[in-house]
């Protein structure tokens, strides 16, 4: 019998449809009945150049525009040293103390498909995975569940620099192989955390593919997330279940275009991942503050009533791009009209960089936002903020909301609980 079911299950995952739920799932944490809140530790394994822009201003080469030409474009050894000082640094035991002292429960924690493995002729530059398992481990010690992200596949499936390659379109999803590779990654990722679900519930198996790029890439997402199911549900070669969860991202699509798809019959242990950003376009940074905070308040109908457990695991107070490089090193912003094609809304002065050049008025509308964030993000399962820390976006930076009042040092402890009416 036991062979017989084997057999069954093997011959369902080859054929990516959904496995028949042979037990309940009990994932190390209870989502659907508390909340996540949490934090994204982003440009600490995967380079981000607005988060840490002195490491890439600091080459004097600006070809250099993510980690892919960060390899590619200087001395290796310099590299490798840049690397490793920035890697013990960015992220340690402080900042996992001081996240679960803020009354987190959740990091997201972005890695690249090149902390696994590098093929040829791929400047990457490896030594992040003792970092990863070091980073479960102080988890654990502070209480915290880690979201496993994979933040960059081969081929970049976004073409955005924080996929480790800028490129004008991305090439993930049209090459078997780069798919073939993605998949692997997360059978390895998979069985490194397969008995830790306590800290390590869950595991995102591609963050932000770009299925506004068309429907060659939605049908390879779509075929992905079937495989990465049955990869990090199934991650012992048997019949046997993980309790594991896997975090499928919306590819940018609403949710309605998800709605049914992995629904918990015959599935167990599925959850969306959006993400929800007010700057990414000139509408967004043209709203008045009061259009954001009404923005933020009107997403709850559409959270509550999914069919699947849903975090909002990208989200922040910010209401413009100003952040230096944010939509990438040596572009511009919308708001200032610095980005190509953009017309002027204001002046950046203020609104970005160190909290000391903020105003009283500019820090009470970030607390507000925060909030309508908050409040409105937990009418589904919860959610996490990028980013933890930032060299110089202060409006990006939990941390920095927490040290400078826009952040409650308890995320429960609201000043306007109203403030969606």
């Amino acid at each position: 019998m036991a062979l017989l079911l084997s057999a069954i299950v093997s011959a369902l995952l080859l054929l990516s449809v959904a496995p028949l739920a042979l037990s309940q799932i009990s994932p190390g944490f209870p989502y659907g009945t508390e909340k996540v809140r949490g934090v994204n530790l982003g440009g600490w394994l995967v380079l981000e150049p607005w988060i840490t822009p002195s490491l890439f201003d600091n080459t004097g080469n600006t070809d250099i525009v993510d980690e892919w030409t960060f390899g590619e474009f200087q001395d290796l050894d310099t590299a490798t040293s840049v690397l490793q000082n920035h890697w013990n640094t960015w992220i340690t035991e402080t900042d996992f103390a001081n996240i679960a002292a803020a009354g987190l429960n959740h990091v997201r924690l972005p890695i690249g498909y090149w902390a696994f493995e590098v093929g040829p002729g791929e400047p990457y530059i490896q030594g992040q995975l003792p970092y990863l398992q070091q980073a479960v481990t102080w988890a654990g010690q502070y209480g915290l569940k880690v979201i496993v992200d994979l933040h960059g596949a081969p081929g970049s499936q976004n073409g955005f620099d924080n996929s480790g390659q800028r490129l004008s379109f991305p090439g993930w999803h049209s090459n078997q192989t780069n798919i073939d590779r993605t998949d692997a990654i997360i059978k390895t990722i998979a069985s490194m955390f397969a008995d830790q679900p306590d800290v390590v519930p869950i595991i995102a198996p591609l963050n932000e593919p770009a299925g506004f790029d068309g429907q060659a890439v939605l049908t390879a997402v779509r075929q992905y997330w079937y495989d990465s199911y049955g990869n990090i549900r199934y991650p012992y070669g048997t019949s046997q279940q993980s309790n594991t969860v896997e975090l499928i991202h919306d590819a940018f699509q609403p949710l309605s275009y998800w709605s049914g798809f992995e629904t918990p019959t015959g599935w167990q242990g599925v959850a969306m991942d959006t993400h929800i950003y007010q700057v990414f376009s000139d509408a967004d940074v043209e709203m008045s503050y009061q259009d954001h905070i009404n923005t933020a308040c009107a997403t709850q109908s559409s959270l509550s009533t999914f069919d699947l457990w849903l975090i909002v695991g990208e989200w922040s107070p910010a209401p413009t791009d100003c952040a230096t490089y944010l939509n990438g090193r040596g572009i511009g912003a919308r708001y200032d009209g610095s980005y190509p094609g953009s017309s002027y809304v204001g002046s950046c002065t203020g609104l970005t960089g160190s909290a000391s050049t903020f105003s009283s008025s500019y820090k009470t509308f970030l607390r507000q936002f925060w909030e309508a964030q908050v409040i409105s993000y937990e009418k589904g399962d919860g959610w996490l903020q990028w980013t933890w820390k930032t060299e110089s976006a202060d409006d990006w930076s939990y941390s920095a909301g927490l040290a400078n009042g826009w952040i409650p040092q308890d995320p429960t402890d609201l000043m306007y609980p109203d403030i969606c009416g």
